[in-house]
């Protein structure tokens, strides 16, 4: 039964348990290595081995996909249309713009946003297998004009390979686990390399992401998933089916409810109870709320509040909306009783690929802003460019790069540029530190 506790014994419910990636790093290097240096040949070998591969290459033929699309039920591909609608809009919504302003006299700055050439978009299919994710991947890569968006899935499924042809992807690679990363790091034959991978994965997959980050572009190392309650008041049927929703993802999951009301809390208990006993993942979802879930009363909603950032939840569910201005760190924050998490992991448009571990104290979820690239601009005539050279040239001098000064004062005229100099030599004399006299 999921326990209920004091504010003062809750920290060892929110210290999370440090993933072993350690253990993990090293079962993933050979692979990484083996990828790297054989290219096809190696990807090919682990995907035989782990990923049930039979046939010659990891790529999935388009006429598979097409197939699966075919087996698609019209229930199922009416789910997936509204979902990749309202991710789309979404998405539009956080792209960031080009833009030119004049910064004074013949200043022109902006900047200009650039998708990336290619994604490589890590699809989980082990014990879920998630359509959902291939949504939440691919479609922002589109809104932010990816050209090349790449699949990868460690089994063919029906649903995934049939919802990449609704979306109008045809680059899908039957590889999962470290291979897969590897294949989208460095490049094969077979599989284009990618500027930026995405998407959750096992402890292998995280582990293969963190030791490959740098070599390409990376979402976030992944952990287990987590959600946080703040709640004084609710549907005690609604907070348990929350809680549930999330210890079913995995073993490791965990499900925090804070509450002010100590009735609330022995009411969702004894729901959570209730919903074990009809629940088909209850197996699953038992054994994260008995080892990583907790209720814990707290004195305030203040405290909550404060307790809530200190853990830095993946997926914050509020239900007075007056807290919101007042949180600061979470993956994404559901408010209100009607907006359940799942309404994010599904459908509502804003992305369920989001930090977990408290990385939500350094960023949000996935967005279309990262599959982009925002460069500035910078245009500057004659008269700028005096305007500002004494300025660069100071600076330029003080740390010892006179080809920088210089590349500034051959374009000014002679007039303009002994000006600058003269008053580079007034400000060294002011700045040079006085000798006292013997």
């Amino acid at each position: 039964m999921v326990r209920i506790l004091e504010a003062k014994d809750m920290r060892r419910v929110l210290a999370r348990r440090a993933a072993k990636l350690e253990d993990a790093e090293e079962v993933v290097r050979p692979i990484l290595e083996a990828v790297r240096k054989r290219g096809d040949n190696g990807l090919v070998e682990y995907a035989r081995k782990f990923d049930n591969l039979e046939r010659k290459s990891v790529r999935v033929p388009v006429r598979e996909l097409v197939a699966a699309a075919d087996r698609l039920t019209p229930a199922f591909r009416s789910a997936v249309e509204v979902a990749a609608n309202n991710v789309r809009r979404f998405a539009e919504r956080q792209l960031p713009r080009d833009w030119t302003s004049n910064f004074g006299s013949g200043m022109k700055l902006g900047q200009v946003v650039r998708p990336l050439d290619t994604v490589g978009a890590y699809i989980p299919a082990g014990r879920y297998p998630l359509p959902s994710t291939l949504i939440m991947t691919a479609v922002p890569a589109q809104v932010a004009g990816v050209k090349n968006i790449c699949v990868a899935c460690p089994k063919p499924v029906t649903e995934v390979y049939g919802t990449a042809h609704l979306l109008g992807i045809d680059q899908v690679f039957q590889m999962g686990g470290a291979q897969a990363i590897a294949a989208f790091a460095y490049g094969t034959k077979t599989v284009p390399r990618a500027d930026r991978i995405v998407g959750p994965g096992n402890i292998y997959v995280a582990a293969a992401k963190k030791l490959l980050a740098g070599a390409v572009g990376i979402d976030f190392v992944a952990g287990p998933t987590e959600i946080l309650i703040i709640a004084a008041e609710g549907n005690p049927k609604y907070l348990a089916a929350d809680m549930l929703a999330q210890a079913e993802h995995d073993t490791d999951a965990s499900a925090i409810l804070l509450t002010t009301s100590r009735r609330l809390a022995s009411q969702v208990a004894g729901e959570i109870e209730k919903q074990l006993r009809t629940l088909p993942t209850a197996p699953v979802a038992r054994k994260a709320i008995d080892k990583n879930s907790a209720i814990i009363i707290v004195r305030s909603l203040d405290e909550a509040v404060a307790l809530s950032d200190s853990f830095a939840p993946e997926h914050l569910s509020i239900h007075d909306e007056s807290l919101l201005p007042k949180i600061h760190h979470a993956g994404s924050i559901f408010v209100g009783p009607y907006s359940t998490e799942a309404a994010g992991d599904y459908a509502s448009g804003p992305n369920h690929v989001l930090p977990t571990s408290g990385v939500s104290r350094l960023r949000g979820g996935l967005s279309a802003a990262d599959y982009v690239k925002v460069i500035s601009v910078q245009q500057l005539d004659a008269r700028a460019l005096a305007r500002i050279a004494p300025a660069i040239t100071t600076l330029a001098r003080a740390e010892g790069l006179e080809a920088h000064a210089r590349s500034v004062e051959v374009r000014l005229s002679p007039r303009t540029a002994s000006a600058v100099s003269n008053r580079n030599a007034t400000v060294r004399e002011r700045t040079m530190p006085r000798v006292p006299h013997a």
